[in-house]
């Protein structure tokens, strides 16, 4: 499931949290998630073999969090909290 966002010139973003639910800098990043309100869609690598196999084809490695931003990764929690803070309208 995706969901579409905008930036703040008003481009359409589509936004995908993978992550696992023990992971400190994915509570990290999903407590900002809540703290600007922002509902994205999230899947769970050690749940979901799907995810897994996705986020190994196109990110290449399973290092989480990871924000596919159009299909694209982004990695390290704070890079991904930042893009959210600055790039994302609310």
């Amino acid at each position: 499931m995706t969901t579409t966002f905008h930036d703040r010139s008003g481009q359409p973003l589509t936004l995908v949290l993978y992550m696992y639910e023990t992971c400190p800098y994915c509570l990290r990043v999903m407590a900002s998630l809540r703290s600007l309100g922002l509902d994205v869609p999230m899947r769970n690598i050690r749940k979901d073999p799907t995810a897994l196999s996705e986020l190994l084809k196109v990110g290449g490695s399973k290092q989480v969090p990871c924000l596919f931003v159009n299909g694209k990764p982004l990695y390290e929690s704070a890079d991904i909290i930042r893009y959210l803070e600055t790039q994302v309208a609310r």
